[in-house]
């Protein structure tokens, strides 16, 4: 079994990634907006345009959890990881700070052997479980969601057609017969993928066993759809109320 340690917030969390979860369904009202409150922004309709909205409101909250600290990323860390402050103990501070010294961890293996984890506390998790209500169903959900592609390839290497396919596509890459001792020039691989038939036999199969994979985890893609709602539409309160601070409602 393959593992990623500590994986999902320790390099993904650098560029601030979203995360978080809420209950609210789509369309429902959210208990947390307050009442008597003006009409909610239309959400944007592109998922691109949603995702910025999100990284942008997750960077505002950690940047709110780390001036209270007295600690504040360096401006080119916003979209990498933080940069090292002016000495070693400052780093690690601004690092406990964001990612938390908490022994727990939030943890899942999916189907394909991998096992993602993710801080429990620090200003990340602060800021996902702000956005999102409850960061352990968020998590989940999202790293759920996020590989059912690679749930799905690992279910179509089963098929016959496809490791008869794959089976072509190695001996073209490796045409003295001997094992290939590491991977190929991409022009080679894409050469042999077409020759080979694998790119047709995956556009054959891809399709049926995401479909499967999607009913198979119906669940957490429901959760996933849900905690993200409930997320924009925090977000969007965020974005109307420049000077509100975490954990408050607009008045």
């Amino acid at each position: 079994m393959r593992h990623a340690t500590r994986r999902a917030i320790v390099t993904a969390s650098a560029a601030l990634v979203l995360a978080g979860c809420a209950t609210v369904q789509p369309g429902s009202a959210d208990p947390a907006a307050p009442s008597g409150s003006a009409a909610a922004p239309v959400t944007p309709a592109t998922r691109q345009e949603q995702d910025r909205i999100l990284k942008a409101a997750e960077q505002r909250l950690v940047a709110e959890c780390l001036d209270a600290q007295g600690l504040a990323l360096p401006p080119a860390s916003q979209a990498r990881a933080p940069a090292p402050g002016p000495g070693p103990g400052a780093d690690s501070r601004l690092r406990t700070a964001l990612f938390g010294s908490d022994p727990r961890e939030l943890s899942l293996t999916l189907a394909t052997g991998l096992t993602v984890t993710a801080n429990s506390d620090g200003c990340v998790a602060s800021a996902r479980t702000e956005l999102y209500g409850d960061q352990t169903r968020w998590f989940r959900a999202q790293v759920t969601v996020d590989n059912l592609r690679a749930m799905a390839q690992a279910r179509m290497k089963d098929d016959p057609a496809h490791r008869a396919a794959l089976d072509r596509w190695t001996r073209c890459a490796a045409p003295s017969g001997g094992p290939r001792t590491g991977r190929p020039d991409p022009a080679v691989a894409e050469r042999c993928t077409r020759e080979s038939g694998l790119a047709d036999v995956r556009a054959r199969l891809e399709p049926a066993e995401l479909a499967t994979v999607r009913t198979l985890h119906r669940d957490q893609v429901a959760t996933y759809e849900q905690l993200r709602a409930r997320a924009l539409r925090r977000a969007a309160e965020l974005s109307a109320n420049p000077t509100q601070k975490k954990g408050t409602d607009a008045s």
